[in-house]
């Protein structure tokens, strides 16, 4: 394999998709070498099929909004990989959803998936449905409209969505709503991220930050540090942000910053149990600033313009949008005296704050392994619908403690780099070689 000739061809093919051919390029650099010691993947044409999804579903999506006007969006999914499982992935709602940034989380969630040890595939969906400043009515009929297009091209052994931006309990709430009456039938295991009161799963909401801060835990155990006492700076204030800063602050560091579109709060104390109950009310409000936290907080102190990163602090967690944290951004946290990075949002760092982070020779981890167990946990839900059961939050609890143990010790055996673990190669090998040889002795299909 050579990787310029296969992303000159990609890039013919699929022009200006720059997300998509960045994902691509990441992984397809961090395993040329192993790649090329298998023959039998060359003979096979593996790197050529995995970069292309099975197939893209585009549809319209027509719905009425609170003043009787007539709404058009375009809806989306992206079924990318079924070797080692049914398609399984999150649908976003923001107004920047395109082709080029499904498939770049569509091919990244079929290598973060193959890191769980759970068999699902990759997968990806959404629409440019913007939801900032929806009413609750109109947010339901527009989830309504998008699976009565959507529902035939899912299910618990076909393909199984969940939420990411913009799309949380409430919005699963609706869409399966309107599944189950289009379908007939009460399967819950066609969507997670569900109620608890029917079909989801105890910590699902929490599971992404809660899992991050579980990786992050035993990266930091390896190199000899501690996450107790230490600073943490945290991107976005929704469910992935949430949970990242309810997990850190139980396990005794400080959360000092988070952000939002229009600026960053100040947070010198840490969080408490208020404070992190009002990040979810900031997420439900529609409104996407993150203002008013410090006009409800008189210890926090709101900068607008000014991103998470120019704060400074120990750790810092990208937790809102991908490419958010950029290489000026990495040399001002390197600056400040930053010493570990982790990605809870996907691909949240460009190439250059990487390149800058790992030439510093600080910690740092991708987020298809760092952000694995909100996809962990969701692929727990699946098994209890499967099973017509529910686990307590231990139990849920203990399985995701094992899977982040698991993708962190496959990170240090496929990235060893000396006395170092590049934590980026090792994810995209652990991953794709389990990907890869499942496509093998499937055959050419």
């Amino acid at each position: 394999m050579k990787v310029n000739d296969i992303m000159l061809d990609l890039e013919r093919k699929h022009p200006g998709e720059n997300e998509y051919l960045q994902a691509v390029r990441e992984v397809l650099e961090s395993i040329e070498e192993v790649y090329n010691q298998h023959p039998e993947f060359e003979k096979a044409k593996i790197v050529e099929r995995i970069v292309e999804p099975d197939r893209i579903i585009t549809f319209r999506v027509t719905w009425v909004d609170d003043n009787g006007e007539i709404q058009t969006n375009l809806g989306y999914r992206i079924q990318f990989n079924s070797a080692i499982g049914p398609y399984k992935g999150g649908i976003r709602f923001h107004k920047a959803v395109n082709p080029s940034m499904l498939k770049f989380l569509g091919f990244e969630q079929t290598f973060k998936n193959a890191l769980t040890t759970l068999p699902m595939g990759g997968a990806k969906g959404g629409s440019d449905f913007d939801p900032v400043g929806k009413s609750d009515a109109e947010i339901m009929r527009f989830c309504q409209a998008f699976m009565l297009e959507l529902w035939q091209n899912i299910g618990p052994d076909t393909d199984v969505p969940a939420g990411d931006v913009g799309v949380g309990g409430r919005e699963i709430g609706y869409m399966y709503g309107m599944y189950k009456k289009l379908a007939r039938e009460y399967n819950t295991g066609v969507l997670t991220g569900k109620g608890l009161t029917w079909g989801g799963s105890l910590i699902r909401p929490e599971a992404t930050g809660f899992g991050a801060l579980y990786f992050v835990e035993h990266m930091l155990h390896r190199a000899g540090k501690e996450l107790k006492g230490a600073t943490i700076a945290i991107s976005g204030f929704g469910n992935v942000a949430w949970g990242a800063a309810k997990k850190a602050t139980e396990l005794g560091a400080k959360v000092i910053a988070i952000s939002g579109p229009d600026g960053v709060v100040l947070n010198p104390n840490g969080m408490n149990d208020e404070k992190i109950d009002y990040m979810l009310e900031l997420r439900a409000s529609n409104r996407n600033i993150v203002a008013p936290f410090a006009e409800k907080f008189t210890d926090a102190t709101f900068v607008p313009g000014k991103k998470a990163w120019s704060v400074k602090c120990d750790i810092a967690l990208p937790c809102a949008f991908q490419n958010e944290l950029t290489g000026a951004d990495a040399e001002e946290l390197l600056a400040n005296g930053t010493w570990c990075v982790a990605e809870v949002s996907n691909m949240g760092c460009t190439p250059e704050a990487i390149a800058a982070f790992q030439n510093a020779k600080i910690l740092f981890a991708p987020g298809k392994a760092v952000n694995a167990g909100g996809v962990a946990t969701s692929g727990l839900e699946m098994t209890q619908n499967a099973m017509h059961l529910s686990w307590s939050a231990a139990e849920v609890d203990e399985k995701l403690h094992y899977i982040m143990q698991s993708i962190h010790e496959a990170c240090v055996k496929a990235g060893q780099e000396g006395d170092r673990i590049n934590y980026v190669k090792g994810a995209n090998i652990a991953g794709f070689l389990k990907v890869a040889q499942a496509m093998l002795e499937q055959g050419i299909v």
